[in-house]
């Protein structure tokens, strides 16, 4: 137990300070595994509580204490995909009806969530999007300690940016989890804080690194840029027939890739997984030797820290900035200038090459993550919440 605890307990009789997390929803998705870590870190210290607006699924997609309260905001569910597709079938009649009720969604979207900040009795709420962000500052108690969270880097895009730092003017606190994001947003929001996110679970062991597998994990969207991956690997597997690729994660790029690894006669080395539990990641990593990050853009990187917990050794191009904060060059793995496929596919070989090396960095790989354990990302949380007082 922490002193928190006992402050509670002793002090204030045992009443608990109540804290909500406002997500948008609790499916797949780094911010949606980040609400789950951060609510089942919390609640051994708090009464915690998730407001969320969708439910996409039957359950959420990752484990949640089940002290944690749970609460959908609305029984609607986003029509976005089937809005695309009528656009892009040039179905007129369909796009017009699937535009109506998107705009019918947002605008339930926008009454319950306010409804509930309203209403809302909690002593700290935690914001998870820039829209949230506004309606909290502008409709949260006076009394409630207002924190934002923000996950994405704007990666040049001043339009998302502006959102944000307008969204934050009248909240307590901005937590932001790369210091990339901290130094980007520092002097725009000058309540600005640096908490990384947390690796949840360490495996007691790591893999062996034997194994002539590449894995990468996570949602095929064109930010995570898994056509360049497999561009890659298509170069690669020209030399390296016995070596395997795993891509764990599902998305709208699916089809696209599938398609790529049938054009290009892959299908025997690489294997599409589709979304997968946290088990199932953890044995893959433990049976595999090197870990491939292709991403555009890349806030904090939270795979790259589950993989080095089973002391895989890491590549990542530059361009992920999150990457450039956990990966250190030739120490726990490659960061790759200018997205260079040419330098990227180098460094592979120099790992798929040499055992010795794939194990050194994998022991520092290992090593590296202890400043992302859950005591220490939770202390951190419990300063911030207290420092409300």
């Amino acid at each position: 137990m922490t002193f928190y605890f006992f402050y509670y307990i002793i002090i204030l009789g045992g009443n608990m300070k109540k804290v909500t997390i406002l997500s948008l929803h609790l499916g797949y998705g780094g911010i949606e595994k980040c609400v789950s870590s951060l609510a089942n870190m919390l609640v051994d210290n708090y009464e915690v509580e998730i407001a969320t607006v969708y439910k996409l699924y039957e359950e959420p997609s990752f484990y949640i204490d089940p002290r944690v309260k749970i609460i959908y905001l609305t029984d609607v569910i986003p029509n976005k995909n089937d809005f695309k597709d009528a656009l892009k079938n040039h179905k007129i009649i369909t796009t017009i009806k699937e535009g109506k009720k998107s705009l019918n969604i947002l605008k339930e979207r926008k009454k319950k969530t306010i409804e509930y900040i309203k209403s809302c009795n909690s002593d700290v709420i935690i914001s998870t999007r820039d829209i949230f962000n506004t309606w909290l500052g502008k409709y949260g108690k006076e009394n409630t300690l207002k924190i934002g969270w923000e996950h994405n880097h704007p990666h040049g895009n001043t339009k998302y940016s502006n959102n944000i730092i307008k969204s934050s003017k009248n909240l307590d606190y901005f937590v932001l989890v790369s210091k990339a994001l901290k130094d980007y947003y520092s002097d725009s929001i000058p309540k600005s804080i640096y908490i990384p996110n947390v690796i949840d679970y360490i495996p007691e062991k790591s893999s062996n690194l034997k194994d002539k597998r590449l894995v990468s994990v996570g949602r095929l969207s064109p930010e995570k840029g898994y056509d360049d991956l497999l561009k890659i690997f298509k170069e690669l597997n020209k030399t390296y027939k016995d070596w395997k690729l795993d891509i764990v994660g599902s998305g709208n790029e699916e089809e696209n890739l599938k398609n790529y690894i049938k054009e290009n006669n892959l299908e025997k080395s690489v294997t599409l997984h589709g979304f997968k539990d946290t088990k199932f990641i953890y044995d893959l990593f433990n049976k595999s030797s090197i870990y491939l990050m292709t991403s555009h853009t890349e806030s904090f990187g939270i795979v790259l820290i589950e993989a080095m917990s089973a002391g895989l050794p890491c590549i990542a191009f530059k361009s992920a900035e999150g990457a450039n904060e956990i990966i250190k060059d030739s120490y726990n793995g490659y960061l790759i200038d200018n997205r260079s496929k040419e330098e990227y596919i180098e460094k592979v070989k120099k790992l798929m090459d040499n055992y010795e090396l794939r194990k050194k960095l994998g022991v520092n790989a290992r090593e590296s993550i202890d400043k992302y354990s859950s005591s220490i990302i939770k202390e951190e949380w419990i300063s911030l919440i207290e420092k409300g007082d």
